[in-house]
């Protein structure tokens, strides 16, 4: 077999193979044996049918083209082993001659990596943000943890911000009454805003058992941005009471005895919270800078399905929140062109990260232990909520291993980087990564780049109502540059296989 290649642009290249006909022997038996095995010809059985009636009867060429798209995947793989490229996608394939009993040739245009090599990263500086914990942040947090036991007392007065009125809400257009816009014993958060425009200052000094009626235009459901004629009634007003930073609420919402023991433990999580995201930090900014100082031509179609990917990411969790990317775009006061230029630049700078890192790895000879894969998915399961096993077989059965390991290598790739990098904190403080990681793996067994997704969840969700939603966060990760690595779903195609 021999391959020419031929460099259409810095990322596309087109293979000229050609092929030996004999070389297709293998495949031309395995097309007559699955023909013969479909074909039925009076006087012999299912498979046993000779190839010279299969030529008669069927034609020589259907054996050809079952022979050749046989061939096609191994012969293509073959030449891109040999050629050593880093293909990327799928390959545009053309039979370009097929001579019965002489030769086969076909081309093959397909995207690659660019060939490059990653320049010395000795020296780098990174700056990140001082690992300092307030007394504010102490108390926010305690505060969030007092809300948690809070508890809701009926107040015999008219309603007032921060109140939880309960209510019933009936909407109604031209007189008929909206049922998916209607409902009954609502437990409301007045002043919070969270609901249809217009029932905080349609709830205020009303009592028990008043009502009010104010026009608002719908949110959701099927007359969504119709107006309505809305009737709020409230049917009790109830005051929530935070309990006492007390030795009794320490001993109610922990394990410890007082009110300082809760309050250094609390210091203690905040501390390790802000060195993992340091640590976090030290990586993205450690690959930034390492980017700077490379420009590669990067592939408009590998470009495209990220931007793809992560629009179809937003979409899911804006759908999720019940928020439309045209709210999402007025809140953060800006227009689509500006967002779409935006996710654009993020998904250019993850494929180029992606490639710099997968390029490193060679360079450095770095490869994937049964052991980290191991620890990887493990990981994964623990942030998923899901078994490890579990976890495993779905990767196995979807193929989606040859990502993970790519993953891990691009995930090491980056620690080498790091180890490399001068660290220092806003105030000017050399921070010595290693040894913080060392110290947090200690305490936690946790890695820096697993930090963020597994730390200190309670924390957060403390904070967090009903009403709130991760979905702008989410829609701004779409616009914003991505960390080094993508998730199993997430890596590019840059496999060697076809």
């Amino acid at each position: 077999m021999k391959t020419d290649v031929e460099e259409l642009t810095p990322t596309r290249v087109k293979l000229t193979v050609e092929v030996p006909f004999d070389e297709l022997k293998p495949n031309l038996d395995k097309a007559y044996k699955e023909i013969s095995q479909q074909v039925a010809i009076k006087g012999f059985r299912r498979g046993k049918v000779p190839a010279p009636l299969i030529d008669q009867y069927v034609g020589r060429g259907a054996v050809l083209q079952e022979a050749v798209n046989d061939a096609l995947p191994g012969l293509y793989g073959k030449a891109v082993e040999e050629t050593e490229i880093f293909v990327l996608g799928q390959p545009e394939v053309e039979v370009t001659e097929l001579d019965d009993g002489n030769q086969f040739a076909f081309t093959a245009e397909v995207d690659i990596r660019p060939k490059f090599e990653v320049p010395d990263y000795d020296g780098l500086e990174v700056v990140v943000d001082d690992a300092e914990v307030t007394d504010a942040q102490i108390d926010e947090t305690i505060d969030n943890l007092r809300e948690r036991f809070a508890s809701l007392t009926t107040a015999e007065r008219p309603v007032e911000d921060g109140d939880f009125a309960t209510i019933d809400l009936v909407a109604r257009i031209d007189g008929e009454e909206i049922a998916d816009a209607s409902t009954s014993g609502y437990s409301y958060e007045v002043g919070s805003a969270s609901s249809v425009e217009g029932l905080d200052e349609a709830l205020a000094g009303l009592s028990a058992g008043e009502e009010k009626t104010f026009t608002s235009t719908l949110a959701g459901g099927e007359h969504a941005g119709e107006e309505a004629e809305i009737t709020a009634t409230v049917q009790s007003v109830k005051v929530k009471n935070l309990p006492e930073l007390d030795e009794e609420f320490a001993q109610l919402a922990s394990e410890f005895d007082t009110i300082e023991e809760l309050r250094e433990d609390v210091r203690g999580r905040l501390e390790r919270q802000v060195r993992m995201q340091q640590l976090s930090e030290a990586r993205d900014k450690a690959l930034e800078a390492l980017l700077e100082k490379i420009d590669i031509p990067l592939p408009d179609a590998v470009v495209d399905e990220e931007i793809g990917r992560r629009n179809q990411q937003l979409e899911q969790q804006l759908q999720m929140a019940g928020m439309s990317k045209e709210d999402y775009l007025a809140d953060q006061e800006k227009s689509e062109e500006e967002f779409d230029g935006d996710v654009a630049d993020a998904a250019r700078l993850a494929v180029k990260g992606g490639f710099v890192l997968d390029q490193l790895a060679v360079q450095e000879e770095l490869n994937v232990e049964n052991e980290e894969l191991s620890e990887y998915v493990v990981s994964q399961a623990m942030q998923m909520g899901v078994q490890p096993q579990q976890l495993a077989q779905y990767l196995t059965e979807n193929n989606q291993l040859p990502a993970i390991v790519s993953e891990v290598l691009r995930s090491k790739a980056l620690n080498l980087v790091v180890e490399h990098v001068s660290v220092k904190d806003e105030s000017g403080n050399e921070i010595d990564v290693e040894a913080v990681q060392r110290e947090l793996n200690g305490e936690t067994g946790e890695t820096a780049e697993t930090a963020e997704a597994g730390e200190d969840a309670d924390e957060t969700a403390e904070a967090t109502t009903a009403e709130d939603s991760d979905a702008p966060a989410a829609a701004e990760a779409a616009a914003e540059e991505p960390a080094a690595a993508e998730t199993a779903e997430d890596a590019p195609a840059d496999k060697k296989d076809a």
